[in-house]
């Protein structure tokens, strides 16, 4: 259950969150404040216990009130997964308790290196091997909570001297790292979310967070595809509240697709949870990638049936703002890299090799 307090500030704020009419500082430390960060971390590492499944429930809830703080939520809390998974247990010591407390922020920067391991795209970012570590040069295109106070971003990175890529954590305030104005987002403008240029950024070699990226990044891809598989959740549990809301006597026709909509979406939830749990997306990829679609669809008929429940009022300005944020926040969930397009071209080619 999220913290009511937490709930009644992003409830209040959601339509200014989207259209960044909220200063974007202050959603980290929200929800730091609410200790949803800490959710699914060991008490030993300053997190209080569960497991991943547990993180994606917190932030499915988070998403039913803002899919732009969702969005902060899911970059601190897969570069915090990151940490937890390399084997460089002084950088994690070092940088857990302030990614914990709000007080940096951490930024996933791998959806480049997402699709490079799908053979979509070449890594953005090479490296050039220097005295204490490399030379960086590269560019991050899209990247979510870039908080001007203070950040640290994960890149893998392309070796020049043909070495495996590699991945690092590259902190803000490096000589040569420079973050673009905020990118001018239909909605989620509050999220601190930019581009990256580097040039000739040198970082030690006490940043890295693994000398293989092939062998780190399938092992953190469950978390990465499944914390993000949160923000459909609770987008499309949202939308269902809605409609139940809006239900009439002449709109009891909608009955029998409202409780259609949610028992595929209870069942494909227990799907990933179970799967997120028991390890199988770790050798079984495929099956995630399925998940991340069918959630997004239903976020997409979700918000759909929403539309027909509310009728007219959902497109007058007065009482049509919460669902027209959610509608845009709809249109943003196929697009998150890996887009429904990229996982579904990756599904099909995995389908021509197996029957080759």
């Amino acid at each position: 259950m999220l913290d009511p307090a937490l709930s009644q500030w992003l409830e209040a704020r959601a339509q200014a969150l989207d259209l960044g009419d909220c200063d974007p500082q202050l959603v980290l430390s929200q929800l730091a404040k609410a200790n949803v960060l800490r959710v699914g971390i060991s008490p030993e590492l300053g997190g209080s216990g569960g497991n991943l499944a547990d993180a994606v429930e917190v932030l499915a809830e988070v998403a039913s009130h803002s899919l732009a703080a969702a969005f902060v939520f899911w970059g601190q809390r897969a570069f915090i997964e990151y940490l937890l998974h390399s084997p460089n247990t002084v950088l994690r010591d070092g940088l857990l308790p302030a990614l914990l407390s709000g007080e940096l922020a951490g930024a996933t920067g791998l959806s480049n290196a997402m699709k490079f391991l799908s053979g979509i795209e070449a890594l953005q970012v090479r490296g050039r091997t220097s005295d204490t570590g490399w030379s960086l040069t590269g560019r991050l295109h899209w990247v979510t909570n870039l908080r001007k106070s203070g950040f640290v971003v994960a890149a893998a990175i392309d070796d020049e001297a043909g070495g495996p890529p590699f991945v690092l954590a590259i902190p803000g305030a490096l000589a040569g790292l420079q973050r673009s104005a905020d990118l001018q987002l239909m909605g989620l403008q509050s999220s601190n979310t930019a581009a990256l240029a580097l040039e000739q950024v040198e970082v030690d070699r006490d940043w890295l967070l693994h000398e293989d990226a092939r062998a780190f990044l399938p092992a953190v891809r469950p978390a990465f595809l499944g914390l993000q598989c949160g923000m459909a959740i609770g987008l499309a549990r949202r939308a269902l509240q809605e409609v139940e809301a809006h239900l009439q006597d002449d709109r009891s026709i909608l009955l029998e697709p409202l409780q259609d909509c949610r028992q595929q979406l209870a069942q494909t939830v227990s799907e990933l949870k179970a799967g997120l749990l028991d390890g199988r997306f770790l050798t079984r990829p495929a099956a995630l990638f399925r998940l991340r679609i069918a959630l997004a669809e239903s976020a997409a008929s979700a918000v759909q049936l929403e539309l027909q429940a509310s009728g007219g009022k959902a497109y007058l300005s007065e009482h049509g703002s919460g669902f027209a944020r959610r509608w845009r926040e709809s249109a943003f969930v196929p697009i998150i890299t890996p887009s429904l397009v990229q996982l579904r071209a990756e599904l099909q080619r995995q389908a021509r090799e197996a029957t080759a």
